[in-house]
């Protein structure tokens, strides 16, 4: 049976989650608000590294060396999640296309090596039941993203290095309108040829001829190692940007049950209130009724 003592221990109880939720929410809105602003200034990097390449692609009348895989050998997969949960889906939606995705690319289990960004989404793929080679904290704010790129970047040199891996694919979250999100696909190794390829052939848009007095070769391999590094940011990026306005939408919706579920227990703790108080006064009119009739006696 309730009594007044519960109610109010359900209302603080609510009223707590309540602030939860609501401090939670604003702190998503927050991160939103800032990685799409990092998403906006990385176009001009990207674009900047792509005139880069194209200089040094069109010094010389060279061909550009094939980096081309055979479907049998290493794949490298990294997998781009989250730490904690309360953000709907996220975790698993990565997970289960990274799966699907590495069936599909001809990969025999026994050649895939996977690095998972995200203690909760690593956590996910060991419920699948798919091995992890390395799992790591993903970045909770854009201080932290670049350190976990370059924590990317080492891991593939010492795949390619000690693996023979030359196809590497990232999974992650990207948004979309709204809350929304969908997960892709995109391949860090190998470049891109076709992509480079157009980039050799586009006319320079500007009268102003460029030059360069770096080693190309050198020169082109940095360039190289600046698009990895975008790529990977850029992925870091939306999957945080994609798991911050789930995590948005979530807190809405737990913020609005919270309310409703308040403002019923709050109904009840004042109608059982008032029918403790209306039975309070009830006795006490009963108990004087009785006096004054053994007065009058």
């Amino acid at each position: 049976m309730e009594t007044l003592e519960s109610l109010r221990g359900k209302m603080e109880s609510a009223e707590d989650l309540y602030s939860i939720a609501r401090t939670m929410k604003v702190l998503a809105a927050v991160n939103v608000r800032h990685y799409r602003e990092a998403l906006e200034s990385l176009v001009e990097y990207y674009r900047t590294i792509e005139m880069g390449l194209q200089i040094v692609l069109q010094s010389e009348a060279r061909s550009i060396p094939g980096m081309e895989t055979g479907p049998g050998s290493a794949l490298g997969a990294i997998v781009i999640g989250a730490n904690q949960g309360l953000a709907g889906q996220f975790s698993n939606r990565v997970v289960s296309y990274a799966l699907r995705g590495m069936d599909k690319l001809a990969a025999p289990p026994d050649q895939r090596h996977v690095l998972v960004i995200g203690l909760r989404t690593a956590a996910h793929m060991d419920v699948a039941g798919h091995p992890v080679e390395k799992a790591i904290a993903s970045p909770s704010s854009l201080a932290g993203v670049t350190s976990s790129v370059i924590d990317v970047l080492l891991k593939v040199e010492e795949w390619r290095e000690q693996h023979d891996v030359q196809r590497i694919v990232l999974f992650f979250n990207t948004p979309t309108s709204g809350t929304a999100f969908h997960t892709r696909m995109r391949w860090l190794l190998p470049v891109d040829l076709d992509w480079l390829r157009d980039l050799q052939t586009t006319a320079w848009d500007s009268r102003v001829l460029p030059m360069f007095t770096m080693d190309r070769g050198q020169l082109f391999s940095a360039l190289l190692h600046q698009y990895f590094f975008v790529l990977l940011y850029r992925a870091f990026v939306e999957s945080l940007t994609s798991e911050n306005t789930t995590r948005l939408a979530t807190m809405q919706a737990a913020e609005q049950n919270i309310e409703d579920r308040l403002r019923e227990i709050t109904t009840r703790y004042h109608h059982l209130r008032q029918s403790s108080i209306t039975e309070e006064l009830l006795d006490i009119a009963s108990g004087f009724e009785a006096l004054t009739d053994v007065e009058g006696e």
